[in-house]
């Protein structure tokens, strides 16, 4: 009985911590040269933090809805992430990525060898 007592109280307590993630919300991304962007949902799954991509605005293609985008990133604890990989949905690869937080901006940026390519998000909420 108390070990169940002791892992119902673990759970609860990493409960209560994956929601204080700071970098959990809805971010906007840059705008591509056509002025199309997307609003991208990150949140916890499990351990580490991901991002799915819930609407696309300025163009008809809205295949990429509901796709992750973000996954496997790994928190350091001060605003900054790494480990995890993004998937570019204009040139459909997928980079190691690393992210870093400062107030309603997020740095985003992946690399695939030397070649890295990064934008800054906006919180939307």
């Amino acid at each position: 009985m108390k070990h169940l007592i002791a892992a119902a109280y673990v759970a609860i307590a990493s409960a209560g911590m994956a929601f204080a993630e700071p970098v959990a919300g809805t971010w906007k991304t840059e705008a591509s040269d056509e002025g199309a962007f997307l609003h991208v949902a990150i949140a916890p799954c499990g351990a580490n933090i991901c991002g799915t991509i819930t609407k696309v605005v300025g163009s008809d293609d809205t295949s990429s809805v509901g796709k992750a985008i973000i996954w496997d990133m790994k928190s350091k604890g001060d605003g900054s992430y790494s480990g995890g990989k993004i998937w570019a949905p204009d040139v459909d690869k997928t980079y190691r990525s690393k992210m870093s937080l400062n107030g309603n901006a997020l740095k985003v940026s992946g690399c695939v060898g030397p070649i890295c390519r990064g934008q800054t998000w906006t919180r939307i909420n």
